[in-house]
């Protein structure tokens, strides 16, 4: 299972046990804490009333009184109240009201006038002076039909004379403490699905990091070159960096052995003309004999340098994952000033040069490196070229890359060795001369054009040789 999910999983089950306790613990105090806030106002209006009604119990007129016909007139009443969204059009308090016996003296019902209430929690413990409240089911066999009973005492002179009860049934207040409790199952379900969505995004980012910085280790274990992730501190640098420290010793150490190796192979064979050429010329010989060997020895010795510099510039190249510096620079100038460096040679043979880039054409990277590139490029097309031959430089752009193409006319390469003629130290023989170049020009034009994250290509067509270079 990949990391991102296995991270994904736990932070969903982290959260989806949190939300669960959490809601769970919150929906069971839903309903407690409505009844508690009903009680609490069921207790001022039973105090309340029980001021109002103390005279007429006290003088025995509480049924003469007005308060019956007005607990009528509040029975059929209809507030029309909007109430956070819910609808209330009656009212479900019911009053009633007993003497010091606990008889019932008057209800707002008319239902239970003279009967004995004095064994109801609200009176008995009312008339003892303690606080007297109740929940009884007017149905025993439904747990929805509780009716919550609040009482309080009739005083005159500090002595209990009745007490004044205020009831209310629980099933009216459902519908608020069923509308809470969607909210909060609302609000909980919107809570964890954006905690899920924060577990995902941070899942995300972090294969995301992890995945640049895997794909980083292939690609370099693969000899390709790509630039090495860069992150903002924390542990994922120090482990981009580490990674980044590890290739840069095990690259340099391969890189110094592999270099040690093709050098000495590649030095042997000048080297043997050197020597040889320098042991003839210690005995007598003509003058024109002598001349050819000490022209040999020159001619090796020039092969040797312009091998050992090359290799150089092949090797700062390859070690590099990226551009240090990123400059916009006029192709068409670029192209100039390399044709200007290899005026004599053009001349020489007579060539005919078409350089068709137009002036508003750019490339973006490293001056030097494209300079180096593009020198090697023409130098070997003019090793090529016949006498009057063409060369032609075209460049298009392509969406948000460029290409650029160089044709000279020459002789068609050999399928065999079309594929392989970026390889390092790989070169076919001169036509004007038979001999081969250090086999390192091509593979650094391949790689300065790799390294501006482009591709070179080389194919036959008609008339000559073309050579592609894309850049992203």
């Amino acid at each position: 299972m990949r990391l991102g999910i296995r991270i994904f999983l736990v932070y969903a089950l982290f959260i989806g046990l949190t939300g669960y306790f959490v809601l769970n613990t919150v929906m069971k105090e839903v309903r407690p804490g409505v009844r508690q806030s009903t009680e609490e106002t069921l207790v001022d209006t039973a105090n309340l009333l029980a001021e109002v009604l103390r005279q007429d119990v006290r003088n025995g007129t509480l049924s003469q009184s007005h308060f019956p016909d007005v607990l009528k007139a509040y029975g059929l009443r209809q507030p029309g109240a909007n109430i956070w969204g819910l609808p209330k059009n009656q009212v479900n308090n019911r009053v009633y009201v007993t003497d010091a016996k606990g008889i019932v003296l008057l209800d707002s019902s008319g239902e239970a006038v003279g009967q004995d209430y004095s064994r109801w929690n609200d009176v008995y413990l009312t008339l003892r002076g303690e606080y007297g409240a109740r929940s009884t089911r007017s149905d025993p066999q439904d747990a929805n039909s509780s009716v919550m009973h609040v009482g309080a005492p009739i005083r005159d002179d500090g002595r209990i004379i009745g007490v004044v009860t205020i009831a209310k049934p629980n099933s009216s207040l459902q519908p608020y403490v069923d509308r809470t409790e969607r909210r909060l199952l609302w609000y909980g379900a919107g809570l964890v699905v954006l905690g899920l969505l924060f577990a995902a995004l941070l899942s995300l980012w972090l294969s995301k990091s992890l995945r640049r910085l895997t794909h980083y280790a292939q690609a370099v274990s693969e000899g390709r070159r790509v630039e090495l992730p860069h992150y903002r501190g924390g542990e994922l640098a120090q482990l981009s960096a580490a990674v980044e420290h590890m290739r840069t010793q095990l690259e340099g150490k391969a890189y110094v052995e592999r270099y040690v190796h093709t050098l000495t192979h590649e030095l042997k064979s000048p080297l043997a003309a050197i020597r040889g050429a320098a042991e003839l010329l210690h005995e007598d010989m003509p003058v024109e004999q002598r001349r050819r060997f000490v022209s040999n020895i020159d001619s090796e010795s020039a092969r040797v340098q312009q091998l050992i510099e090359r290799l150089l510039s092949l090797a700062m190249v390859e070690q590099r994952q990226g551009l240090e510096e990123y400059a916009t620079i006029p192709l068409a100038e670029l192209i100039d000033e390399t044709l200007v460096a290899q005026h004599a040679r053009i001349a020489g043979k007579g060539l005919r040069v078409e350089q068709r880039i137009a002036a508003e054409i750019n490339v973006t990277g490293e001056r030097f490196l494209l300079r180096q590139a593009f020198a090697n490029l023409l130098e070997n097309a003019l090793d090529f070229t016949p006498a009057n031959g063409t060369l032609r430089f075209d460049a298009e752009q392509l969406g948000n890359g460029l290409k650029v193409t160089v044709f000279n006319s020459a002789e068609p390469i050999p399928e065999y060795a079309l594929p392989r003629l970026s390889e390092r130290f790989y070169s076919l023989p001169r036509p004007d001369s038979g001999r081969k170049s250090t086999g390192l020009g091509l593979n650094f034009v391949e790689e300065v054009v790799q390294l501006h994250g482009g591709e070179f290509g080389i194919a036959n067509v008609e008339g000559g040789v073309l050579v592609s270079l894309r850049f992203a």
